[in-house]
């Protein structure tokens, strides 16, 4: 049967589609945000347009039959182990976002054209997770100049990819052929295995592009299975071009007969790599201006063992169950069941696309980052102790743990589970567990306090003066020698004295005001509100003075806006992000159609 043409765009492969991206963005696009991580994924199953052979215990055994299966929008398709030992073509064809592909092995040599797996969807997230493709595949009768590919994403793709715990090897034509991610979109490649793929098996070139705790060599100089004579000896493990910086973390690379472990730039298009950890073997290329960052903990000698969680057989895939893996150690994310027994009890914080919902627990036990039903493990979510501070959108965070919930605070509309079970926030604790004091020194005194999640006044007394005033995050007050007392969730965030100074406890503990934010309220205000916008906008922008968050106009407050030194870089949903500021405004690039409000002098208005 028929199907779309996959668009090549390397050295050697004519492109089937000559067709211009115009995605009509503003400008380029930032590094990715949480805003824009993985949403949990638990709706209907694909159609698939061909009949199942069997069921074995935990997965459905598929033969190919030259089908396609389609994902749409919303859709997870799961559980599957695909026959190629019909001689059959088979695709996955993913065309929509918010979606997941899991749970998928690949049983035998592919005989097919083109690719397995192909993306074209628009701004969403798209899960590949637990996927076997370790059989190959062979050029002989393929149409294309490198014969068949293992996953390609399309140039006109907007997704968001994460690949998570797959091994690919033995195919032709890349093993992830993803470096269309300039044009729209990113991609992550996480705990995932790759040998012996002609031209590329980690494909890439988005600044927001990222290869974390991977594996990829090549040691057969005809590319393994069955190839037919292929005997290209071009095979990169990483290469990167075409678009920004890549990062890559524990990671490890080796050379085969192609001389190569990395490669950055071809075509006359530059290429970055922020190597900051992990191993290679071989040399690293750089061209057409290219250039290649090597950390101080990144070895000459890399482990190529199989990263932990990876499945090794295509049975193994399809039911989900995880690879015993190897001894090799992996990131503080990814730990081996022998290494870190599994905690008894899950928490699941659920977000809602509505708005943004912060949250902070504290557990009577240990305490560890999980991607149960589909969750997400971010930098973001901060795990001190046995207390966890975090936020979601339209995404899940999920935590192991054990020994008890001892308190709990959410502010938004997400939902929290316990072990599958929706709790409420007020059954565990105060919904506001910190206290914060301003005491006078007997001089007038005005000063502005903003924090991470909620504050009011610790009782229903006003202070002697008048001009307290409390919205959502922020406080606004004066005082000469009295005593003001807020309680708080979150951390706080900003300390600002217009006039005179005060003495400030948090939690009993005295604190330094000097270490949050400006001595003084700075005049002037800006905007960003993605509330009318069609779909998330990122943003970039300088000043050539001093720039602070702000609550201005009810706006959110985030970790993941990013303010260093005088520039500042950022997203929004369906909220607004402020900045107090003096001086200038040097720079400002916007993708999307969030609108942008540059009030100068706004405190006088």
């Amino acid at each position: 049967m028929a199907r779309d043409p996959s668009v090549l765009d390397d050295e050697s492969s004519a492109s089937t589609d000559a067709e211009a991206t115009n995605d009509g963005s503003k400008n380029v696009l930032l590094h990715r945000r949480s805003y824009m991580k993985l949403a949990g994924t638990t709706t209907a199953a694909a159609t698939l347009t061909g009949a199942a052979s069997a069921v074995e215990d935990d997965y459905e055994v598929v033969e190919a039959r030259g089908q396609t299966v389609t994902v749409n929008r919303g859709e997870t398709y799961e559980n599957k182990l695909i026959d190629l030992t019909t001689g059959e073509s088979f695709l996955i064809m993913v065309n929509g976002a918010d979606s997941a592909v899991r749970n998928i092995g690949f049983k035998g040599l592919y005989r097919g054209d083109s690719f397995m797996i192909s993306i074209n969807a628009g701004q969403g997230d798209i899960l590949f997770e637990n996927i076997y493709l370790g059989d190959g595949a062979t050029k002989e009768g393929a149409s294309f100049v490198h014969g068949p590919g293992a996953v390609f994403m399309h140039r006109d793709s907007e997704a968001d990819l994460t690949f998570r715990n797959c091994n690919v090897q033995g195919y032709p034509n890349n093993g992830f052929y993803c470096s269309n991610t300039p044009y729209g979109g990113s991609v992550r490649f996480e705990r995932c295995f790759g040998k012996n793929n002609g031209v590329a098996t980690f494909r890439c070139g988005s600044e927001d592009d990222e290869i974390v705790d991977c594996v990829a060599y090549n040691d057969d100089t005809d590319y393994g299975r069955g190839y037919g004579g292929y005997g290209e000896t071009n095979g990169r493990p990483v290469w990167v071009w075409n678009g920004g910086t890549v990062t890559v973390r524990n990671s490890h690379f080796a050379d085969g007969p192609y001389p190569y472990s990395l490669v950055a730039g071809a075509n006359g298009s530059a290429g970055s790599v922020d190597f900051r950890s992990g191993g290679y073997r071989g040399q690293i290329r750089e061209a057409n201006g290219s250039t290649v960052s090597i950390g101080s903990d990144v070895s000459r000698e890399p482990d190529l063992s199989i990263p932990d969680g990876v499945p090794t057989t295509p049975e193994e895939a399809a039911s989900g169950t995880e690879s015993a893996g190897s001894s090799r150690g992996a990131s503080d994310e990814a730990t081996s069941d022998e290494e870190s027994p599994q905690l008894p009890n899950v928490l699941l914080v659920d977000g809602d696309p509505s708005d943004a919902t912060r949250y902070e627990f504290t557990v009577d036990g240990a305490i560890e980052h999980a991607n149960y039903e589909g969750a997400t493990i971010d930098d973001e979510d901060t795990i001190d102790g046995a207390t966890v501070q975090g936020s979601v959108a339209d995404w899940k965070d999920a935590f192991r743990f054990d020994g008890d919930l001892a308190e709990l605070t959410v502010d938004g509309p997400g939902t929290v589970l316990v072990n599958d079970e929706a709790v409420d926030p007020a059954d565990f604790g105060r919904q506001l567990p910190h206290v914060l004091e301003v005491a006078g020194q007997g001089t007038p005194t005005s000063y502005e306090i903003t924090v991470d999640g909620s504050i009011e006044l610790a009782t229903d007394a006003q202070p002697e003066t008048d001009a307290t005033t409390v919205s959502g995050s922020t406080v606004q007050s004066s005082l000469t020698d009295e005593t003001q007392s807020f309680r708080f969730s979150g951390a706080l965030t900003d300390l600002t004295f217009s006039d005179g100074a005060a003495d400030v406890m948090v939690d009993g503990e005295s604190i330094d005001p000097s270490e949050y934010g400006e001595h003084e309220l700075l005049p002037h205000a800006l905007v960003i509100d993605g509330v009318d916008a069609d779909g998330p906008s990122t943003y970039s922008l300088e000043i050539d003075g001093a720039v602070v968050k702000s609550e201005y106009r009810n706006a959110s407050i985030d970790d993941e806006d990013v303010i260093e030194g005088r520039a500042v870089r950022g997203a929004v949903g369906n909220w607004l992000d402020a900045y107090w500021f003096d001086g200038d405004v040097t720079d400002f690039q916007l993708r999307g159609d969030a609108s942008v409000d540059v009030q100068y002098n706004a405190r006088d208005h």
